[in-house]
């Protein structure tokens, strides 16, 4: 298992990033695609077709984030779990 930990710009944003990306209650990973990156800026597009920014902490987040969802977005593994922790989102795949 991989995991790696997403600090985002506030506690909301966190909040915001576990609930888009996977539901623990359900098991489902809802992200499907990242449309666009814009400085600390993630836009997600999730399974419903919709799009959703969340904003990190900083460019460095943003890279840490992406390269570590890519494998998700291409199906080739899937997200377990996520916890959030104040501003920080763990984010667990297999």
């Amino acid at each position: 298992m991989n995991s790696v930990t997403i600090i985002c710009q506030d506690k909301y944003e966190a909040q915001k990033l576990a609930n888009l990306i996977f539901v623990n209650d359900t098991k489902e990973t809802y992200v499907t695609e990242i449309l666009n990156v814009v400085e600390n800026e993630v836009v997600l597009s999730i399974k419903d077709k919709s799009a959703h920014s969340v904003i990190l902490v900083d460019n460095d987040q943003v890279l840490v984030f992406t390269d570590f969802i890519q494998s998700v977005i291409e199906k080739k593994q899937k997200i377990v779990q996520t916890e959030t922790v104040g501003s920080s989102v763990v984010i667990v795949k297999e």
